[in-house]
């Protein structure tokens, strides 16, 4: 309990933000629905990234986090990389729709999750380095399971909402909209629940961690 009370009074603060949002807008506007056709794709993003860039920090290893073409990838902000694909997107295909909006999605934070996760490695010189290519593979595989908890507990509330800029730009709703949405016509009990299910989603993954430590 003590080792997860910092995290839970950050959670407590922000529900309590969250209840005392101030201000009000002129004209009272109804709270929007919950997008429930974007949870699907949420997921979907959300679970590719988990698993594509623990797979590529294993790949590469802790040397990716001082790789120059890495740092080149993870400069682009939002954006850039939405504007790119809406030049490249075939106009045969139609409008992007989800399906741009998820390579967009992984595009922008892929780079910046896998150096996240190789600065987090431990050196392999000259351990296990010297016991061979077997040895450090499994290493790296203990290290990225033992980092996987703190890193999806740590990131997730980013993925689920830091997505607007690309949701505006391919007019994609998505759950980035929606929080903000709610945020604009002073929906404190929506962003509430919002902060809860964080919260809860935080919880999970701290006491998964806790279960593979």
């Amino acid at each position: 309990m003590a080792r997860t009370a910092p995290g839970l009074a950050v959670w407590g603060l922000g529900l309590l933000l969250a209840l005392g949002l101030p201000g009000s807008i002129w004209r009272q506007a109804a709270p929007p629905g919950f997008p429930m056709a974007a949870v699907g794709p949420a997921l979907l993003a959300v679970g590719a990234l988990a698993l594509l860039a623990p797979l590529l920090a294993w790949r590469g290893g802790p040397g990716l986090a001082s790789r120059r073409s890495l740092a080149l990838l993870e400069a682009p902000p939002d954006l850039l990389w939405a504007g790119l694909l809406l030049a490249l997107w075939p106009a045969a295909w139609g409008p992007p729709g989800l399906w741009g909006w998820l390579l967009a999605f992984l595009a922008a934070s892929l780079p910046g999750e896998v150096r996240w996760l190789a600065q987090a490695m431990p050196s392999e010189h000259p351990f296990p380095e010297a016991w061979g290519r077997a040895a450090v593979n499994r290493v790296r595989g203990l290290v990225l399971l033992r980092l996987w908890g703190r890193w999806t507990a740590a990131r997730l509330p980013v993925w689920l909402t830091a997505t607007l800029v690309l949701e505006r730009i391919l007019g994609v709703p998505g759950l980035g909209t929606d929080w903000m949405t709610r945020i604009a016509v002073r929906d404190r009990a929506g962003l509430s629940c919002w902060v809860l299910a964080l919260a809860l989603l935080w919880a999970l993954s701290q006491r998964l961690e806790k279960e593979m430590a």
